[in-house]
């Protein structure tokens, strides 16, 4: 129990500030490692978010995650979103092999937070244009690549939701009918 206690600290450990993020990823950048970065809500962790992050980190070193604050949520996704706080959607995030460093960002776009970074690598799902990339121009313009990831299809947050609340009715109870 204790080890396990001691792992989850140990992942927290890769949820960092902006500050401490850029001087992270110049530092990886200075060792030769190639550092992409993705960004989203990740509200509901499923397995299109898995399968995309682990395909976003082979193409690089190094895995920087830009997490939307829960304001952040509500503004894009409406007032009922997000269904979990930042913090454990940081937390589980950081658990994961594929990621190495989740920083929470504050505006609607992961604009600004890129312009910071500078990541080698930017990635997106295969659903968003490469115009309409939020930092593209930025990592563009210092020599970097935008790429796209095959969506896993089918898997939504959204998509979940949406099948419980069929399921269950809106009620608190879950157990089998």
């Amino acid at each position: 129990m204790k080890e396990s206690i001691e792992r989850m600290i140990d992942y927290r450990n890769k949820v960092m500030g902006r500050i401490d993020a850029h001087d992270q990823v110049k530092e990886w950048q200075r060792q030769g490692e190639r550092v992409v970065f993705t960004n989203g809500c990740f509200d509901i962790l499923h397995a299109g978010h898995v399968g995309y992050l682990a395909e976003a980190r082979r193409m690089g070193e190094r895995l920087v995650v830009g997490l939307n604050s829960d304001a952040s949520v509500r503004r894009i996704k409406g007032p009922l979103r997000p269904v979990c706080p930042e913090s454990d959607r940081a937390l589980v995030l950081s658990a994961l092999e594929a990621v190495d460093l989740v920083t929470v960002f504050d505006e609607e776009t992961p604009e600004e937070l890129i312009g910071v970074l500078l990541p080698d690598i930017l990635v997106k799902g295969a659903d968003w244009p490469p115009e309409k990339i939020a930092g593209a121009k930025a990592v563009l313009q210092h020599g970097g690549s935008v790429l796209n990831v095959p969506l896993l299809q089918g898997r939504s947050t959204t998509g979940i939701i949406e099948r419980i609340i069929e399921a269950y009715g809106g009620g608190s109870r879950c157990e089998t009918p």
